[in-house]
């Protein structure tokens, strides 16, 4: 048995102890980015998830850092810009979480001409300042590596480089940066209701696991919960009603056992002008997605036979080997807020956020819009800028130059896996290689001390043992109580690592069963 680590809210024994600066309700990106952004400014901060973190949106994403090619169709050239800024950022503050990615788009003249699509890389070359990746360029496929695994009718293409990203640890390791600077993190605590007495917000959570609630002050609120954004406005007594709106649009995406050779992508279009992305995804695996389709049920997203079928479809339009719903491994579905701006088609809806900031009810309420993956940080910035004419002594922006937890190091993921190695040289080096991609430089502080591979604990399958998942209970908030013992099963094997999905039910069970 392991010991929890999870960073709970107190109370003071008389009621509500001293207010916090900011509240932060939503586990997700945008909230543990916020959060992180806050307390390293100088702010006391209080995260509040209703679930574990990163359980929603964030862990449903194409696992991509990206500037977003398609949105320039719908002329959002100040979204893709940013996008694209960002992506050099991230790349250089969590090397371990995200790595350069090379997309190869086969041509299909009667989708999109040639010149479109190179005028659209020439902008996404140039769009965002200096980049660290190659500038795209046009290709012939036919007898090229970057064809294999394409029927021979896609003769020619093009190459652009975006970013991979692992979105649910990029989650987590936000929320272990705002705890590193004293913010307060709980998870399993939901938002109940607000109101403002004395120019501050009274706050009522409730501890999901046992129903008790609690109750909290905090001089602003940021309302960082994504799909149920108007949820949570509508407990806040005394607020307005909002104009802006969210729309919430499910992406579905499967896994497959590897369609291709190699480490570069594919960006396929469909006739139906939306675009699908086949993605390598733990090396013997292939990601494909996503769907549009806009949902107005939403709190458990589900992916249905005809997406699997859709998105099957489209890959066996391209590739030598046909897909098939057979084939799947894994799928899963996530629900995008998006920022509601009029469209009626679900893949033309804004991807970019909207801050709305309202003091009405006697204390600043931030309500987040939107937003995506690759532009957390930058969001967090901006939230942060609307938050400061209420705290005068608010520090500067600094995440644009600060790494992320385990991002402390240079030469890239390679040379790290290196410097492991030569340390920990007990270790087999695939299991390596995926604990410096998890952890970065914070494997050290539970790999220190081992000398061979027995220290490290039970080995469960695919390179987790019983160290790492110890430091992922007492650093990262998974819970480990006989009631949430699935619930915490899932949170190692696939939040916070990707080893269940090469795991078998017996080593899952073990997992669980340690967990206990």
């Amino acid at each position: 048995m392991v010991s929890a680590g999870s960073s709970t809210a107190t109370q003071g024994s008389n009621g509500p102890a001293s207010p916090f600066d900011l509240l932060v309700i939503g586990g997700g990106i945008n909230g543990c980015g916020i959060a992180r952004d806050a307390a390293g400014r100088g702010l006391s901060v209080l995260l509040v998830e209703q679930d574990d973190l990163a359980s929603a949106t964030s862990q449903w994403s194409s696992k991509l850092i990206h500037g977003g090619l398609r949105y320039l169709e719908h002329y959002e050239f100040r979204l893709v810009a940013e996008s694209l800024a960002e992506r050099e950022v991230l790349l250089k503050a969590a090397p371990h979480l995200i790595q350069p990615l090379e997309f190869i788009v086969p041509h299909e003249p009667h989708l999109r001409p040639r010149w479109m699509i190179r005028a659209g890389l020439y902008l996404y070359d140039i769009l965002g300042g200096a980049k660290s990746v190659p500038a795209s360029k046009s290709l012939v496929l036919q007898g090229s590596s970057k064809g294999v695994g394409l029927k021979s009718a896609y003769t020619n293409g093009f190459s652009y480089y975006d970013a991979r990203a692992d979105d649910a640890r990029l989650t987590i390791l936000n929320a272990r940066g705002a705890a590193d600077r004293s913010a307060v993190v709980s998870p399993h605590t939901r938002f109940v209701s607000a109101r403002v007495m004395d120019a501050t917000w009274h706050v009522t959570l409730q501890d999901v696991p046992t129903g008790e609630q609690i109750e909290h002050r905090a001089r602003a609120m940021v309302n960082a919960a994504g799909p149920w954004v108007m949820r949570v406005q509508g407990g806040v007594k005394g607020l307005k009603p909002s104009r802006e709106r969210v729309r919430h649009v499910k992406g579905s995406h499967i896994v497959v056992p590897r369609v291709h050779a190699g480490e570069h992508a594919y960006l396929l279009q469909n006739r139906d002008k939306r675009i699908v992305f086949v993605i390598p995804f733990h090396e013997q695996y292939t990601l494909i997605g996503t769907t549009d389709i806009a949902v107005e049920a939403w709190d458990e997203p589900a992916i249905s036979a005809a997406e699997t079928a859709y998105l099957c479809a489209i890959a066996s339009e391209y590739l030598q080997q046909p897909v098939t719903p057979a084939q799947v491994v894994w799928s899963y579905s996530g629900v995008r807020p998006l920022y509601d701006d009029g469209q009626a088609n679900a893949s033309a809806i804004t991807r970019d956020y909207v801050l709305k900031l309202d003091a009405d009810a006697g204390a600043p309420l931030l309500s987040v819009f939107g937003g995506k993956l690759t532009t957390y940080r930058k969001l967090a910035e901006h939230a942060l800028a609307k938050l400061a004419p209420h705290f005068p002594a608010m520090g500067a922006p600094w995440t644009a130059r600060e790494p992320l937890p385990g991002g402390d190091f240079s030469g890239g993921l390679e040379t790290l896996v290196a410097e492991l190695k030569g340390a920990y040289p007990f270790v087999p080096p695939p299991h390596l290689l995926g604990i410096a991609k998890r952890h970065g430089t914070l494997a050290r502080g539970w790999l220190d001390g081992a000398q061979r591979l027995e220290d490290l604990g039970e080995h469960f399958g695919a390179g987790l043992y019983a160290s790492e998942v110890d430091h992922m209970v007492a650093t990262e908030w998974v819970q480990n109580d006989r009631v949430c013992a699935a619930r915490a099963a899932a949170a190692v094997l696939m939040r916070r690592s990707k080893c269940g999905l090469f795991m078998n039910q017996q080593q899952q069970a073990r997992v669980s069963a340690y967990l206990t």
